[in-house]
């Protein structure tokens, strides 16, 4: 919802979203103010909701950002963590990257939410520290790649990592859902460009 939209009048009693719409309404306007200039009044003014009613969900500004992030977080580890049926550790490193572009594309909000923290609070500080951890698995299967020959021995793991992603991250300033771009063919470009500047020839 844009901001040039006005708000419905509050309404009294149980509020008509449940906790899924009430969060994405969240991340919206988080993405939109940051979340710091974002308060309870503004969300509930936004929903149409008191402030009461919107309690009727979540305790905390911070719990919405907490479940916000671990969407994000989530997504991107569940990746990682998704079984392989190839062994080849390039293949592996393919997946990942697909699978984390998918990951952006299908939660582009929560995602674009997640590379706007900066460590402000104790829930930011743990959701950089699971990036950390997510980065530095990453880099262990370009490791694997190198050892195994089809990765490139003279760049490092954790700079590849990072520029890699720097790219993956970028999708969040420009993709549109309902753009000309498809999601399939955009995890298949990512992918191709990062991996074919990595192959050892």
């Amino acid at each position: 919802m844009s901001a040039s939209v006005e708000p419905v009048p509050a309404r009294r009693g149980r509020p008509g979203y449940d906790r899924e719409q009430v969060l994405a309404v969240a991340v919206g306007l988080f993405n939109e103010q940051g979340y710091d200039a974002t308060s309870v009044a503004d969300l509930a003014q936004r929903l149409g909701l008191t402030k009461s009613a919107l309690y009727h969900h979540f305790d905390s500004k911070e719990q919405l950002l907490a479940l916000a992030l671990d969407e994000a977080l989530s997504g991107l580890e569940g990746v990682l963590d998704a079984p392989s049926p190839d062994a080849d550790p390039a293949a592996r490193l393919a997946a990942v990257l697909r699978g984390a572009v998918l990951v952006l594309v299908d939660r582009l909000p929560y995602v674009t939410l997640l590379l706007r923290v900066r460590g402000n609070s104790d829930v930011e500080r743990a959701a950089l520290e699971r990036r950390r951890a997510f980065d530095h698995r990453v880099t262990a299967l370009v490791a694997d790649a190198q050892r195994a020959g089809s990765v490139r021995a003279d760049v490092d793991g954790a700079v590849v990592t990072r520029l890699v992603f720097g790219m993956v991250n970028s999708i969040v300033e420009w993709y549109r859902p309902d753009g000309s771009v498809d999601r399939e063919r955009l995890a298949h470009d990512v992918v191709t460009v990062a991996l074919d500047g990595m192959r050892t020839r």
